[in-house]
């Protein structure tokens, strides 16, 4: 990365959380003694970047309490999130177009990814900036897959020969990927995620691939699950 252009990250976490739990939000969960959300941010601060967005909900009143590393401290940006992570993720974007080049780099994580690995970053980081083209981390589909019908009979199977499933991060420059959502949402294109945006305008977007060990805490056991991971990662 030359030394114009700077790498920023962007953690939506102003979700619900409805699938973990209707009362307790996964990003603020403990695993060792540290929240998924602590473990995420610092392990994005292993690259070298120039701060870090966190867009949260308008009344929470957690995020702001946490003690991450010193090096991630000092590097946090806090501003408010949207109804759905798309418009977290633009909030943030809007709230970066202020304090950063339109040509830098922005990395989008899942708050609930607190396993990727440093390696994974460093491997989607240097691909994208070499290329100099969009990137997310993703793993080759290795399970069959049936189509079912609404009455649970299946259909046919589906070759996985050519699909890949998408993870966290994502990476797009600053002025591309802002573009990208604010096209889609204005044509009420259905994004889930920030490569679905990219599409959407015909940007390329490299497969970087990662690890299954990438896991989204989304369900109340993901949670252990995440503990062993990180348990053994360590």
């Amino acid at each position: 990365m030359n030394t114009q252009t700077k790498l920023w990250a962007v953690v939506p976490a102003a979700g619900s959380g409805r699938r973990f739990s209707k009362t307790a939000l996964k990003q603020y969960q403990y695993i060792q003694d540290l929240t998924v959300l602590e473990h995420t941010v610092n392990r994005l601060n292993t690259l070298d970047l120039a701060g870090c967005v966190l867009a949260i909900g308008a009344d929470d009143d957690v995020a702001q309490t946490l003690t991450f590393q010193q090096q991630a401290q000092a590097k946090l940006h806090f501003c408010t999130g949207g109804f759905e992570r798309v418009h977290s993720v633009l909030n943030a974007l809007t709230y970066l177009s202020g304090i950063a080049d339109e040509n830098d780099w922005v990395l989008v994580h899942d708050a609930a990814r607190p396993c990727v690995t440093p390696q994974c970053l460093e491997n989607l980081v240097n691909y994208a900036i070499s290329t100099q083209q969009s990137a997310i981390l993703a793993i080759p589909v290795r399970d069959t897959l049936k189509q079912v019908q609404a009455q649970h009979n299946i259909e046919r199977t589906v070759s996985r020969d050519l699909l890949w499933q998408a993870q966290t991060p994502q990476m797009a420059k600053l002025k591309i990927l802002k573009h990208a959502i604010e096209t889609a949402l204005a044509d009420q294109v259905l994004i889930t995620d920030e490569a679905s945006a990219l599409e959407y305008i015909n940007e390329p977007v490299q497969v970087v691939q990662g690890r299954s060990d990438n896991i989204k805490i989304t369900y109340a056991d993901d949670l252990e699950l995440a503990r062993l991971i990180l348990q053994a990662q360590a």
